[in-house]
């Protein structure tokens, strides 16, 4: 036995330039990392687009609407940050939450009696001013223990207001909240949320890839100088390492990605199971996306500040006047039609308008109060991470998969170009 091994060595050594060529496979393995790394940093990098802005340049005669004054990279993600965040509500409201359900487990009496003592003190407080602004010589002339038993009628009636509020917010908060434009701005106002999304739910895929970049490299380095072995002394070899390398860049960075989401349903090869590696994971996918989503993007604050302030924030307002003006009504009691008759329709209007406006104005801290509970009642978190822990592989797989799918050919077609310069490199340490 050992003089065979000691026949190869020799035969080994023998061979010119043998311990050079396993340059080959090193470089190929270090330039299939450096590949895959580096196209993982521009799926994600930069934020902001970097590169050369072409306005000062052609400031003269000026640059169509439609065409980019900047000639750089942006990374992938943040530069469809819209397009992600719109597919990822889709995802969200067609696959994973009922909104109209969702909202259908607040109840009611629960957010008024949260809000009690807030709207207590602002029925009391609006009665008092109205009364005293608006009809001062009516509430001078009343007795004390009138005043406060119209106080007390607005006290009862003004969370009477809230309740039935609370159920028309939740019987149309599909047209009262623009989910989709919610997230959208959101994303858009701090594009590395998306990235911080992708990069925790995908972080084992990613390292795969920087890692999978030094099997596959080297795998096929080790075919490339086998190839070059015999063909070196050809004139025209020297294009086989370039090539060579190119190939291989285009392969790591094309096996990579494929083997992430390929095959969807296990594939059993008997001593093992083949499957997406992102679909091996769903579960956990699943619980990193729905904390995210649920404390990042669906709070309830964000909730509330976009049915307030967003495009049906006048439905909102109509909501307010019309329960508080009948608060108001039902408050006033047969004082109303004496209230009118003494001092018109027009003070009236003007009582009703000014507890609407108060009621507006305190409503942003009144609501605060409710919010522990609507979050726990809610409980965004776990109906995400159960609805998306059992969707079918398609559907699971299509969270994530149009991330890569639009423009993973930018990232094999850089691997392959820089895969084709690590052939040069070989080259250079072989010629």
């Amino acid at each position: 036995m050992d003089a065979i091994l000691d026949q190869v060595w020799s035969y080994l050594g023998s061979i010119p330039n043998v311990w050079l060529l396993l340059v080959i496979p090193v470089i190929s393995a270090l330039v299939g990392w450096g590949t895959n790394v580096l196209a993982i940093k521009m799926t994600f990098y930069p934020i902001q687009k970097t590169g050369v802005s072409l306005e000062g340049l052609v400031q003269p005669v000026g640059l169509p609407q439609e065409i980019d004054p900047v000639i750089g990279w942006q990374g992938i993600i943040p530069a469809k940050a819209d397009k992600m965040a719109a597919r990822s509500v889709d995802l969200i409201v067609n696959k994973l939450i009922d909104i109209k359900s969702q909202f259908g487990k607040l109840d009611p009496e629960v957010i008024a009696r949260e809000m009690q003592d807030d709207i207590g003190r602002l029925a009391r407080e609006v009665i008092q001013e109205a009364m005293a602004q608006e009809l001062p010589l009516l509430w001078a002339t009343l007795s004390q223990k009138r005043k406060n038993k119209i106080i007390r009628q607005a006290v009862d009636e003004f969370p009477q207001a809230v309740r039935e509020m609370m159920e028309d917010v939740s019987d149309n908060i599909l047209e009262l909240w623009d989910v989709k434009q919610m997230v959208i701005n959101a994303i858009l106002k701090e594009r590395e949320l998306l990235n911080e999304i992708f990069l925790r739910c995908g972080a084992a895929e990613f390292r795969f890839i920087e890692r999978s970049g030094i099997y596959f490299g080297f795998l096929f380095g080790c075919v490339q100088m086998v190839i070059w072995f015999f063909i070196q002394d050809y004139w025209w070899a020297w294009m086989a390492l370039p090539l060579g390398g190119l190939l291989i860049g285009w392969a790591t960075n094309y096996l990579a990605l494929k083997l992430i989401f390929y095959p969807y349903k296990p594939i059993n090869l008997g001593f093992y199971k083949v499957q997406g590696l992102f679909l091996k994971r769903q579960r956990e996918v699943a619980a990193e996306y729905a904390y995210i989503v649920a404390n990042r993007l669906f709070t309830v604050e964000n909730i509330f500040v976009n049915v307030i302030n967003g495009p049906a924030s006048n439905r909102i307002v109509q909501l307010v006047e019309h329960h508080l003006n009948e608060a108001v009504d039902k408050t006033a009691g047969f004082n109303r039609s004496l209230i009118q008759l003494t001092t018109g329709t027009k003070t009236y209007t003007r009582i009703k308008a000014l507890a609407s406006k108060r009621f507006m104005a305190a409503l942003p801290d009144s609501i605060r109060r409710t919010f522990d509970y609507a979050t726990a009642t809610l409980d965004v978190e776990a109906t995400l991470r159960e609805s998306m822990a059992a969707l079918p592989p398609d559907d699971f797989v299509g969270f994530m998969h149009p991330v890569f799918k639009e423009d993973e050919w930018k990232l094999i077609t850089i691997g392959a170009i820089l895969g084709m310069f690590a052939g040069v490199l070989q080259l250079v340490f072989l010629i």
